[in-house]
């Protein structure tokens, strides 16, 4: 595990488009699964107006690491936030991008974007190998979309399921453990003193780390890299 910490907000935005502008350049193809929440939206806008012309997006295939359960048009779908601040600014073929339909029955969406998965991805141990995922960091230790509630589901046998938000009861298809883990690089983006605590307790094992879903990303990869702002670093040493 690596952290590396930047001045600010933009200062990160730029390490974390420099590190995956590179990405690109040595695949033949970058099969990426991003996040939503609240920290991308500033990273995507950065990525897309000083590094939308210097990456080639037609190597890119652009999957989705969870999805709440809502049209794609709604303000709280992880593709639109994607679309709106990435996707609407970049020349990336159709063809190239992979949502999950958040507008569908959850079951039979998770059962569906777990077979896509298996059939687009190559395969390392059985499982399905992402290039990369971005991942997020809930106030509460929650990644992707299973949270401390449901711990289960990041142990799940299957590529995709559905989970629940425990206070909204809002349901939400999210891949799970096994795949984030057989990526070959896996990537948290962190900003604001308000996660501070929680970065502190999952990245020097305090607390109650192992309650936290977050705590369980350990894939076997040198490419497995905290970018945190000042704010989110400040409860480091």
């Amino acid at each position: 595990m690596e952290i590396r910490i930047s001045k600010t907000k933009e200062d990160l935005a730029e390490a974390f488009s420099i590190f995956f502008k590179s990405l690109v350049e040595v695949s033949e193809t970058a099969n990426v699964a991003v996040s939503g929440g609240n920290s991308p939206r500033a990273i995507f806008d950065f990525l897309a107006e000083h590094f939308g012309d210097e990456i080639d997006w037609r190597k890119v295939n652009l999957y989705w690491v969870d999805e709440r359960c809502v049209h794609p048009g709604n303000e709280e779908s992880n593709y639109k936030m994607t679309n709106d601040h990435l996707l609407s600014k970049i020349e990336i073929p159709k063809d190239n991008i992979f949502r999950m339909r958040g507008e569908d029955n959850p079951e039979k969406e998770a059962r569906r974007y777990s077979e896509l998965l298996s059939k687009n991805l190559p395969q390392e141990n059985e499982v399905p190998q992402f290039d990369l995922v971005v991942l997020g960091l809930g106030d509460d230790g929650h990644t992707a979309s299973i949270f401390p509630e449901s711990m289960e589901l990041w142990d799940s046998e299957e590529n995709c399921v559905v989970g629940t938000h425990p206070t909204s009861g809002q349901k939400r298809v999210t891949i799970t453990g096994k795949v984030i883990n057989h990526a070959k690089a896996v990537v948290f983006m962190v900003t604001g003193d308000g996660k501070a605590d929680k970065v502190r307790e999952i990245t020097r094992h305090q607390g109650d780390y192992k309650d936290y879903p977050a705590s369980h990303v350990n894939p076997d990869t040198p490419d497995f890299i905290w970018f945190l702002d000042e704010s989110a670093a400040s409860e480091l040493d």
